[in-house]
């Protein structure tokens, strides 16, 4: 056994002749020492939850009918006749919906401590096209059911990005694959979800870790850190571990998420007959309360600005430093925002 170890090593070294220092190197990367506080640490959250997509997302493929005569039919089969066919899916939802919430979570933090300044400007725009490609996944796997919510929830989508100045049109067309929402829509929803978004993502997510590893994590230093010299613990085991204990917090939520509220499935899609009430996922709801608040111009065009501002706020936020030093206008600013997100959201949640 021993020697047989010794061979297959030996193997190795010959095969894939990388030093053993690389590893030594990986492994002993110097943390700072306020990612001890988990929720510093969230930034890994969203890459476990992903890959718990990916695994799920292509089981579920093995059975999933991309097509509007058998979409439905083909999630009822999953759901209620494939053995722990309902578990995978259920797990599909939740983890998706728990990732959205990593994401929002994250951005949140980062946001809060100014980790977003020089010189990792171009790594929080990153991050804002991680946080858009997270919501665009949630609604095209939510359109994928088919059932009559979901149908209706892409017909106003569709609907709302016709709206877009200058190229509506054009995206709305694209979208829909024709006037309306129909066979074309969901295969292009399929192609989005199942290989273009995760493309996207897995790219975004590449280039995000390696600016992190590039530039280092922002360090932060505490009242009661002050004046102490600086302090850091090694990748390995310390951090590993740490990532390892919030990830078996998560698959625990996710076992308790999937028991008690598995995921269901409505009335199959109906083009003839609409909805009384259209809602869309909860992730959309403040964009939905806003747009009721509005015009449909009036709210697409704020919904896009908001957007933009979110992008580019490294920017602004370098201007407001400069005219009004001290004043945490950044701050105070994304307090707002963060509230009135969160009062659009309940708002429509509660109607």
């Amino acid at each position: 056994m021993k020697k047989a170890l010794q061979n297959i090593k030996e193997w190795l070294e010959t095969s894939a002749p990388v030093p053993g220092e690389f590893f030594t190197k990986v492994t002993s990367e110097p943390v700072p020492h306020h990612l001890k506080r988990w929720w510093f640490a969230l930034g890994g959250t969203p890459a476990y939850l992903f890959i718990i997509q990916v695994i799920t997302g292509i089981l579920l493929t093995f059975y999933y009918v991309p097509e509007p005569g058998h979409a439905y039919e083909s999630v009822r089969h999953i759901t209620y006749d494939i053995n722990f066919g309902w578990i995978i899916r259920s797990v599909h939802k939740w983890s998706a919906n728990l990732m959205i919430v990593a994401v929002i979570l994250h951005v949140f933090r980062v946001f809060f401590t100014g980790a977003y300044r020089r010189p990792r400007e171009l790594n929080w725009m990153i991050g804002c096209g991680i946080l858009g490609c997270t919501l665009i996944f949630g609604f095209t796997g939510y359109s994928l059911i088919y059932e009559q919510l979901s149908y209706w929830g892409a017909t106003v989508a569709a609907n709302i990005t016709q709206n877009v100045p200058l190229i509506g049109d054009y995206l709305g067309r694209f979208m829909r694959g024709g006037d309306s929402v129909e066979e074309n829509t969901l295969t292009r929803f399929f192609v989005f979800h199942t290989m273009l978004l995760p493309l996207a993502l897995t790219l975004l997510l590449v280039i995000h870790i390696t600016l992190i590893r590039l530039l280092g994590v922002t360090e932060f230093v505490f009242e009661e850190d002050k004046g102490k010299p600086e302090k850091h613990f090694p990748f390995f085991p310390n951090h590993f571990l740490m990532e390892t204990i919030i990830a078996m917090c998560l698959t625990l939520l996710l076992t308790f998420l999937v028991v008690f509220f598995p995921a269901s499935l409505g009335p199959p899609a109906d083009p003839f007959l609409t909805p009384e009430h259209i809602k869309p996922e909860w992730y959309f709801y403040f964009t939905f309360r806003w747009l009721k608040l509005t015009s449909l111009q009036v709210g697409v065009l704020g919904t896009g600005v908001a957007y933009m501002l979110l992008i580019f706020w490294p920017f602004i936020d370098r201007i407001l430093v400069k005219r009004f030093p001290d004043k945490d206008i950044s701050v105070w600013l994304g307090v707002v925002a963060v509230l009135t997100l969160i009062v659009l959201t309940i708002w429509e949640a509660m109607a």
